[in-house]
């Protein structure tokens, strides 16, 4: 065991003691009240679940409630929630959702517990609910009702690796062109590595695709039509696909988050344009700590509109044991778990967590999380949450966005014919739904 991994393990220790004794010395919450009592979880399987859950043991000591845990890969859990839901079956107590994505669409169909009331009145001393950030609060809030609350926040951001720029001569790329020039000069000169890998999965990269999006001045609606036809939807097409086709790994049409950061991690690609979430995962057994560094996805003609977006704890309407769903939730959303969160690389929606000395002195003691801390102000300061469509079926137009990018990228149409296809299948989508 490294050094720095022991003293990271010592730390955390500590923290969680700490985060323990805050929480049982919350005397105005009987945090006991639902002892015996089952809730269960429905969880995506990804860094923010991960380091959730390896407090699990807490919340049951805490509370007296057994947490039964259902975990699934991001598409698997969404098929497993949809199926549950339509049944409206009370399988599931906890889910994670993603506001940003299939809000709107959980809204209509009824499918959230509404939160506000249990938010403002059914709390602990010391949860601080105002501290929570005010901008995933209201992305998190639908005609008037508190749907879920963060657990971060979170973007896409740009890993690469400095001995790989050093060896072949290539600066900082400071905007969107300079990227591409980063890759074709690291193809030429060293064949062995990947020069660029994002998301190419369907449903999957309209996360990064909108951060180039956003950044080169597009938008994926004008005068209630779908844009991307616009100049700079072409644009971002062309070269969101260019890159992943000329410069990406074979197959990047699969490719999510698991294979980039495995692909990263494992020294294999030059850079990476993945979600900041990914930290812990490409820091993995310590190889990347000392030759990586991050910044924001560099700027295009609007300059730099980061994707910023944050997963929250929402409870089913259909839960027959919501009360104490909600002790798990403020539990899991409070400062104290926040903090130990975040000293495994899960940036938090709370500033009071972000400016706390133990966390600070986490971020300091490697330069590549002082980078990645500046790449979330940078978020947080300026992010769009626009992934996808700003209507009902935001989910079924981020498959429309997906096909569009995986057509140019196997070569199978013209710019002007995939941007084409898209626009008139969005536009019956969202004719479809205001009927």
């Amino acid at each position: 065991m490294s050094a720095t991994r022991s003293m990271a393990q010592v730390a955390l220790s500590a923290i969680a003691s700490a985060a323990l004794a805050s929480a049982a010395h919350a005397t105005d919450l009987d945090w006991k009240k639902f002892q015996g009592e089952t809730i269960n979880f429905l969880a995506n399987n990804n860094p923010v679940s991960q380091a959730l859950l390896a407090h699990k043991a807490d919340f049951e000591k805490l509370t007296g409630i057994t947490l039964k845990v259902d975990g699934y890969q991001e598409q698997q859990m969404r098929q497993r929630l949809v199926t549950v839901m339509n049944a409206h079956s009370d399988e599931v107590d906890v889910f994670m959702t993603l506001p940003s994505r299939e809000g709107e669409q959980f809204a209509a169909a009824g499918w959230y517990a509404d939160l506000t009331q249990m938010a403002k009145s059914e709390i602990a001393g010391d949860y601080d609910y105002a501290g929570l950030s005010q901008a995933l609060l209201k992305a998190g809030t639908f005609s008037g009702k508190l749907t879920s609350t963060p657990m971060n926040i979170e973007g896409p951001i740009l890993y690469y690796r400095t001995d790989i720029f050093k060896k072949c001569g290539v600066e900082q790329p400071a905007t969107i062109k300079d990227v591409e020039a980063a890759a074709k000069k690291l193809k030429a000169c060293d064949s062995g590595i990947t020069p660029f890998v994002s998301r190419g999965l369907k449903a999957a990269l309209p996360y990064t695709f909108s951060n180039m999006l956003h950044n080169i001045g597009g938008s994926y609606m004008a005068d209630g039509k779908s844009n991307l036809c616009s100049p700079q939807g072409r644009e971002a097409l062309d070269t969101y696909s260019r890159l992943l086709r000329d410069y990406g790994p074979p197959g990047v049409v699969n490719y999510s988050f698991y294979q980039i950061s495995a692909l990263y991690r494992s020294g294999r690609a030059a850079m990476a344009f993945e979600s900041s979430n990914e930290l812990r995962t490409v820091m993995e057994g310590g190889d990347r700590l000392k030759d990586t560094t991050l910044i924001p996805f560099p700027a295009g003609e609007a300059g730099q509109v980061p994707t910023a977006i944050g997963w929250g704890m929402a409870i089913s309407a259909y839960s027959k044991h919501p009360d104490a769903a909600w002790y798990f939730v403020q539990w899991a959303t409070s400062p104290a778990v926040q903090k130990m969160m975040a000293v495994q690389g899960i940036a938090p929606p709370r500033s009071a967590v972000a400016s706390d000395p133990e966390y600070r002195k986490w971020i300091d003691e490697e330069p590549v999380r002082k980078e990645w801390q500046a790449a979330l102000d940078v978020l947080a300061a300026k992010g769009s949450s626009e992934v996808g469509y700003p209507i009902v079926a935001n989910p079924e137009s981020r498959e429309f966005i997906g096909q569009a990018v995986q057509d140019l990228i196997l070569n199978q149409k013209s710019v002007d014919q995939a941007c084409a296809d898209a626009d008139k299948a969005l536009d019956g989508l969202i004719a479809q739904k205001q009927r």
